[in-house]
């Protein structure tokens, strides 16, 4: 029998990685190697990233699968190109549907919270518009690692421990018997060093790969998760998945100092983490582990939230657009909150005018930065019988209140936690970054942000920096390597700090830049995770 080891949260120590031919940053390392094998075979950036994405569906199922959403910020032909690849809710699921199942709020569990999974999709038009590999080829080791197996490292068999303890308790209809069966075969979670495989996923990719994911929107893999919708009186149709397609969309920007900060537009939260960076950019010189800067980190970043929660959605259905929330003046407006001491957050009034990250380089100056999740963990608790797909439940952040900016409404996307991050300066690529971890996310993009531009960190140093993390009012948690007496200042400001054993609360990142002279590479990974960089 294989024992459990200890599971230690971070600090570890890691040094940073260089490469100049290709690079491949995630929270995997068999992941990672997989995408690194694809640029060995002549696949480009575009190319590993799709092949360490699908693979992270098997290899780290307890944050996204299959049936999870996705979203790209690609460097590709001397061009920053955005794709929004999170599914709208189903045509069947509204307010009055939940209201009259009983429902006064959204749940987490189960078909309610289930919108229209987008990661296949992402990975076929990636592929199709920028891939220089058969999609077939570049899927290829994430069937293998599927239908052969491997051994859970300890970072994963951590979480998939608690996903087991959290699910068994709350998991109880005959629709959740097909996660049991796949991810808890033995009547448990797999432990650390032991294999764990599933012949089922290792099909559906294969179906994908083979279709361009055709079958999962319009074929046979569609009618079998419209059939388990119906059975079990779910809300997702093969219409719903029929009508889908990824959308390309122009990724937004605020200048940071001598450089420009992407994100992906809403209804993904990236907007939260500019808005933030905009406030934060009027302070002059902030100095690290100062406390007065941590201060003003922490007021921006609620502030920000405030906003975002009254007025991130989908774009369709946004009436205060993010050119408004982005603007000068109103960042000036924001930043004149800020005081000495801590405020509980309010959104303003604008001028009228459980998740995988990875990281891709290859040698022609191709960068990607890629973002995939279900939600909570293993998502919604449902897999589709005989698929190995698990869906996500995204669905989750609507608000079942019709007068809030985010409602749920038929074909809508709901407000989005998963961003994917770029940097660049004077328009050339320095490249992506990312944070994985539900509304940690735009909280780490500023951090990692501003150890890098202001504070001249290194990618790993950058990413090993103590973190916070503002929960609510005026709560703000500190890892447990955290300044201690940075930490008592902040507490006389007013700020109610909490110190967390569990650094995996603050979320889990990835760096490549690349050198715009001699195209060398430069790569960190988290130490909070099982973080690894594949190069060469």
């Amino acid at each position: 029998m294989v024992e459990d080891p200890l599971y230690y949260p971070y600090p570890s120590q890691r040094q940073v990685v260089y490469a100049r031919r290709g690079m491949v940053a995630t929270a995997q390392p068999l992941a990672a190697q997989a995408g690194l094998d694809i640029l060995k075979k002549g696949g480009n950036a575009v190319d590993a990233a799709v092949a360490t994405a699908a693979c992270l569906t098997v290899v780290e199922p307890t944050s996204n699968g299959i049936g999870s959403d996705a979203f790209a910020l690609i460097w590709f032909g001397n061009k920053l190109h955005g794709l929004n690849a999170s599914g709208p809710a189903p045509k069947a699921l509204s307010i009055p549907a939940l209201q009259k199942a009983g429902y006064g709020e959204m749940p987490r569990f189960g078909f309610a919270p289930v919108t229209v999974p987008g990661a296949p999709g992402a990975w076929a038009e990636c592929n199709r518009r920028f891939g220089a590999l058969p999609l077939d080829q570049v899927l290829a080791p994430a069937i293998e690692y599927a239908r052969r197996g491997y051994p859970l490292s300890p970072t994963l068999a951590h979480y998939w421990r608690r996903a087991h303890e959290v699910y068994s308790l709350n998991l109880k209809g005959e629709e959740f018997r097909s996660w049991f069966e796949t991810f808890a075969p033995r009547g448990r979670a797999p432990r650390a060093g032991e294999m764990w495989r599933s012949e089922a996923h290792a099909r559906s990719l294969e179906e994908i790969a083979a279709s361009g994911a055709e079958s999962f929107y319009r074929g046979r893999l569609a009618l079998v998760l419209d059939a388990f919708s119906r059975q079990h009186g779910g809300y997702l149709r093969a219409e719903d998945l029929a009508a889908y397609q990824p959308e390309w969309v122009e990724p937004i920007k605020v200048p940071y100092r001598d450089c420009e900060v992407w994100e992906i537009p809403p209804n993904g939260q990236g907007l939260v983490a500019l808005m933030a960076l905009k406030i934060i950019a009027g302070f002059a010189d902030p100095a690290r582990e100062d406390e007065l800067t941590c201060h003003r980190q922490i007021e921006a970043m609620k502030l920000a939230f405030a906003d975002g929660e009254k007025y991130i959605t989908d774009s369709r259905f946004m009436t205060t657009p993010p050119n408004q929330l982005l603007s000068e003046e109103y960042a000036a407006q924001r930043r004149g909150l800020i005081g000495d001491l801590a405020a509980p957050p309010q959104a303003g009034t604008p001028p009228r005018t459980g998740t995988v990250y990875l990281a891709a380089a290859d040698s022609e100056g191709n960068l990607v930065s890629f973002i995939q999740s279900n939600y909570m963990g293993f998502g919604s608790g449902l897999v589709v019988p005989g698929t190995g797909i698990a869906l996500q439940n995204r669905g989750h952040t609507f608000s079942l209140d019709s007068s809030r900016e985010n409602a749920l409404a038929p074909g809508k996307r709901t407000y989005h936690t998963i961003i994917p991050g770029f940097l660049t300066r004077g328009g050339q690529p320095l490249g992506p970054f990312g944070v994985m971890g539900g509304f940690m996310q735009p909280q780490g993009h500023l951090q990692v942000v501003m150890n890098t531009v202001d504070f001249h960190l290194n990618p790993q140093a950058a990413l090993d920096a103590p973190r916070w993390q503002w929960l609510k009012d005026k709560t703000v948690l500190v890892e447990h390597h955290f300044p201690p007496a940075m930490a008592a200042q902040l507490s006389r400001r007013g700020h109610d700090v909490r110190v967390s054993l569990d650094s995996g609360a603050f979320g889990r990142g990835q760096v490549i830049w690349r050198d715009p002279e001699s195209g060398v590479l430069r790569g960190g990974t988290e130490g909070r995770a099982d973080g690894h960089i594949a190069c060469w």
